[in-house]
């Protein structure tokens, strides 16, 4: 007997053509608090740079499985900070932007993550850069950060609270699991 309930996926599609969705903010900041907001409650998200069809100003927007945007939008509802809009991910013009690209030089290797970039010796782990954005905690997460190690710097994120700062923290986070794992 056939079972009209189950589904299979045809076996040329792989499960992340079909099941993404994209949540859509206004600010960077309503971004920002939403992944806290979701990975707390242990959703699986990542922050991504948006396609330009649904870009509305903010530079982010956060993927999630499609199967969970019922729990995902209450949760973010409960929290007071729904998303302006919930897109599915249904065709590669609507395909989040990656927002790291790394570059490896002689001795060094750099992560720029969206508008920021973090370029660490790869021998001493030192940071021997910081660059990019337009954000004004720039100059003093530059300051604070180059020429100590990776292993031994504080997270971007502790020290900078704009989108700049966040930024940096994603190439942080990134370096630290290229270079330390």
């Amino acid at each position: 007997m056939f079972n009209l309930l189950s589904k299979k996926k045809p076996k040329n599609r792989k499960s992340s053509d079909i099941d993404r969705g994209l949540l859509v903010f206004e600010h960077t900041s309503e971004v920002i608090r939403a992944e806290q907001v979701l990975k707390e409650a242990g959703f699986t998200v990542r922050v991504m740079g948006p396609p330009p069809e649904i870009q509305t100003g903010c530079d982010l927007v956060i993927e999630f499985p499609l199967m969970e945007e019922l729990d995902v939008v209450r949760r973010l509802e409960k929290d007071g900070s729904p998303p302006l809009q919930v897109t599915p991910v249904t065709s590669p013009l609507l395909s989040p932007v990656a927002l790291f690209h790394t570059k490896e030089y002689d001795d060094c290797i750099m992560v720029r993550a969206a508008n920021m970039k973090m370029t660490i010796d790869r021998k001493s782990l030192e940071i021997v850069n910081i660059s990019g954005g337009g954000c004004p905690d720039v100059p003093f997460l530059a300051n604070t950060l180059v020429g100590k190690k990776l292993t031994e710097a504080p997270s971007p994120r502790e020290l900078g609270h704009t989108l700049c700062g966040y930024a940096l923290e994603l190439a942080y986070q990134e370096l630290r699991k290229t270079c330390l794992q």
